[in-house]
């Protein structure tokens, strides 16, 4: 073999191993950034669960529960996304002013909107609202309400991507404004019509989100998100990976 071939394939395997090393620190960097971030909504969880308790009943909503159309599971809290009869369940607790919450769909998001495409796995979002618990407000409840009209107008997918993508800091309560609410919408084709308008006006779904909220409370939880894949908390993975994700759900489609 000449000199120059023996340097090509030595530059090959150099690059390949530079990919390599590049793909790992930022597989790293992204699994510290989502354990971190949720580990400082756990922390702020537990710091002010007497702020919680404090909170708990003011600015509750009143009136009959209003399911969103088309949520299941226990007492209809689930709001689902994908085929029914996919092989794996994702189950997620979130927040809409969790910033933790906001880390995992960044990371999260391209692997399971593929997933849910190709009919692979379902996933079951449930709302809660322990911001508004924690650093007073109603920005998280107003925001699920949103949320929830959106289901009712078969776009809850893509406003729920457009909550976690305008999300504004944790402190600000920019959600508990409805103008705000309905502002994004404009960027859900579709969704800003009459109906969505007076849902989110209204808090047509508020009880039905106050009644989510207590079952996150009621169910153990240590905070948001919680991420539980065929029943295993997916954060007790430290080297969960999407990729590995996707290999796991892919591997349970194949039987």
């Amino acid at each position: 073999m000449s000199e120059k071939n023996r340097e090509g394939k030595r530059t090959a395997r150099e690059r390949l191993a530079e990919e390599r090393a590049k793909q790992k620190t930022a597989d790293k960097r992204r699994r510290v950034l989502i354990v971190g971030a949720s580990v400082v909504c756990v922390l702020g969880l537990a710091a002010v669960i007497g702020v919680i308790a404090a909170n708990t009943g003011k600015d509750k909503a009143s009136g009959p529960v209003v399911v969103p159309s088309g949520a299941n599971g226990q007492d209809s809290l689930a709001v689902p996304v994908g085929k029914e009869g996919a092989k794996s369940t994702l189950v997620v607790w979130e927040d809409f002013r969790c910033p933790a919450c906001k880390a995992f769909e960044a990371a999260y998001r391209p692997a399971i909107h593929e997933l849910t495409g190709s009919g692979k796995l379902k996933v079951e979002y449930h709302l809660a609202t322990i911001i508004d618990g924690n650093m007073g407000g109603t920005g998280s409840r107003n925001a699920a309400n949103a949320a929830a009209c959106a289901q009712d107008a078969g776009k809850f997918p893509a406003y729920h991507d457009v909550l976690y993508e305008n999300q504004p800091e944790e402190t600000s309560d920019d959600y508990a404004e409805n103008g705000k609410l309905l502002e994004l919408a404009k960027k859900v084709d579709g969704l800003d019509t009459p109906a969505f308008r007076t849902c989110v006006e209204k808090g047509t779904h508020n009880t039905w989100v106050d009644k989510s909220a207590a079952a996150f409370r009621n169910g153990g939880f240590s905070g948001t998100p919680t991420v539980l894949l065929d029943g295993k908390n997916i954060y007790q993975d430290r080297s969960m990976t999407p990729a590995k994700l996707k290999q796991q759900v892919e591997a349970a489609a194949k039987g």
